[in-house]
């Protein structure tokens, strides 16, 4: 690796990936031809799935699960904890053992728009496309398109728009 690669021993890596520079890997799984952006950070416990690219500026934190082909635009950001705190309740600064990862999962096929945010314990369905910059606090369906803050349902997907599978 060169100098401007952090990528952990313990990263799995698939065939073909192309890294950038710039990104910091750690106790992922990244599957085969996979693309990765620059600025990215893919927390451990977090598994990429083949033919997926994750755009410049993302972060995938502990938790996520992304299926095949799924587009993650620039500047993704997935949240694992429903209710973040600095300190414990004994007022010490929190460590890995005051809380629980709580997992999202995005479906083959899915694509999620640059700027958006993933709240956690979120799936977003297959084939979806989350637009760009809205704030997900809900599953989202298979086959449909949300957008906004929060992000509603705006239409579903027709046969013909649908990616292959």
């Amino acid at each position: 690796m060169n100098d401007y690669l952090s990528v952990s021993p313990d990263v799995k890596l698939g065939k073909d990936v192309k890294l950038s520079k710039f990104i910091n890997l750690y106790g992922c799984e990244i599957g085969d031809r996979v693309k990765i952006g620059a600025f990215v950070e893919i927390q451990k416990n977090a598994k990429i799935g083949s033919n997926c690219k994750v755009s410049s500026h993302s972060f995938i934190c502990e938790g996520v699960t992304i299926e095949d082909n799924v587009f993650i635009g620039h500047g993704v950001t997935f949240i694992n904890d429903t209710y973040p705190r600095a300190v414990s309740l004994e007022g010490e600064l929190q460590t890995e053992k005051d809380w629980k990862v709580e997992p999202t999962l995005v479906k083959r096929g899915a694509s999620v728009g640059s700027g958006a945010t993933i709240l956690a314990n979120i799936v977003i369905g297959e084939n979806a496309i989350v637009g760009a910059g809205s704030v997900v606090t809900r599953d989202v369906p298979p086959n449909s398109i949300v957008a906004g803050n929060p992000a509603k349902l705006i239409r579903l997907i027709t046969p013909e728009l649908r990616l292959a599978k």
